[in-house]
């Protein structure tokens, strides 16, 4: 099946709103990578749910392959790349994010997207998958520079013990003291203050502004936040990303006030959409909800980026609490908030190819949620950055499916 197309913005957003200041914020992270780089500066490829505030105290520029990846696929060469992977022997089984990633790191260049500069370490964080080690360690070793993990255990308990605080927390300080001795960069506790203050005002501007969507009609489109969520993975320790998160809030409450959404149409139907966004097809999934009056109001992918937190420990704590190392009891009751929280209708579930972990406890997960919410579920295969794993029409028939079971509970 051929991949799709991103075409280009026929309409350019407003420079003075959210939008264009989170997109800008998002491009600049490549261009002071790139910067960073032409200066003789260190520079790094880090994991999304790694802490950035390692990076960010000590003043290193790092990108993540992650967002890259999901850029490539979505502007249509996520299978090119898998493919110059796949052709070095690496499964078609294994992460799309990570055979993009890794022939990337061959071809030192991509088909679109800008081009980001080669690291000179990795950092790698495995509170998401394993794969990821795996991934990171083969950049490592085909690159041949040092790889910085921090080892933060699957939680099957509820709560966060001590013990693994005590645990993380050595690694953090590890990682940091190598990252000195390495690049020569030097940590100060004022500046990881300050850090970890815009950090947390970053991450309560957004958890608000996805919030927004208790209002009925929700002020926006669920895909919105897919795009805006870029930032609070680069970028959530900067000033400027919390002054656009702030004015993102601005501009979903205004809209509340005014009756207006950046859902375009009349919203029919709420829904929550769980798991990774299908980058390559972005736009048809986007539409098979729009044309249908389904606005996805919520996603816990989005929200999974907020971190608040007091202190360093507390900060080991939010990292100990990410979607993926949590069991399924704690992850369930964070989807059944939402759910609730926002006047869930239905629950539409991406049985993702590339994110084993996610979508294997998805099944007995998601029956939960549907029993405690009351909601249908219906669930379709994609991927989030291989188009060849996903059918247009099974996706519009799932969703067909959840429309008629809402329509015929609004009825009754």
């Amino acid at each position: 099946m051929a991949e799709t197309t991103t075409k280009p913005r026929r309409n350019p957003p407003d420079p003075n709103s959210a939008k264009y200041k989170l997109g800008k914020i998002a491009d600049d992270a490549y261009a002071t990578a790139r910067e960073a780089k032409a200066r003789g500066e260190m520079i790094g490829w880090c994991a999304s749910n790694f802490p950035v505030e390692i990076p960010e105290t000590l003043g290193l520029a790092v990108v993540y392959p992650e967002n890259q990846a999901a850029g490539i696929a979505a502007r249509g060469a996520g299978v090119q790349m898998c493919e110059e992977a796949e052709s070095e022997g690496y499964s078609n089984d294994i992460c799309a994010y990570a055979r993009v990633s890794l022939a990337y790191a061959k071809l030192k260049e991509a088909p679109v997207e800008p081009n980001v500069p080669m690291p000179d370490f990795v950092l790698c964080c495995n509170n998401i998958c394993n794969c990821m080690i795996k991934w990171y360690e083969n950049l490592s070793k085909e690159l041949g520079i040092p790889m910085f993990i921090i080892d933060i255990p699957f939680n099957p308990d509820y709560e966060v013990s001590d013990a693994q605080i005590a645990y993380v927390r050595a690694q953090f300080w590890d990682c940091i003291h190598g990252l000195e001795k390495l690049t020569g960069k030097k940590w100060s506790d004022e500046r990881y203050k300050e850090v970890m203050e815009t950090s947390g005002r970053t991450s309560r501007a957004w958890l608000a502004a996805t919030a927004c969507a208790r209002y009925t009609p929700s002020p926006f489109n669920g895909f919105d936040l897919l795009n805006h969520m870029a930032v609070m993975v680069t970028a959530r320790g900067k000033k400027e990303a919390a002054e656009a998160m702030e004015l993102l809030l601005k501009e979903y409450e205004q809209n509340h006030v005014e009756g207006k959404s950046t859902f375009r149409v009349e919203e029919k139907y709420r829904i929550m959409f769980e798991g990774i966004a299908c980058w390559p097809w972005l736009r048809v999934t986007s539409t098979g909800l729009k044309s249908r009056g389904i606005n996805m109001v919520t996603t816990i992918y989005a929200d999974a980026f907020g971190f608040i937190y007091k202190d360093f420990d507390d900060m080991c704590r939010a990292y100990c609490n990410v979607p993926n190392a949590i069991n399924l009891e704690h992850a369930r009751d964070k989807r059944v908030k939402l759910c609730k929280d926002n006047s869930v209708e239905g629950l539409l579930v991406h049985t993702n190819r590339s994110c084993k972990l996610w979508s294997g406890f998805m099944p007995e997960m998601s029956r939960q949620i549907g029993e405690e919410c009351g909601i249908p579920v219906v669930s379709f295969d994609g991927d989030q950055a291989d188009a060849r794993n996903f059918s247009e029409a099974q996706y519009d028939t799932r969703v067909q499916g959840l429309m008629e079971i809402m329509a015929s509970r609004k009825e009754a």
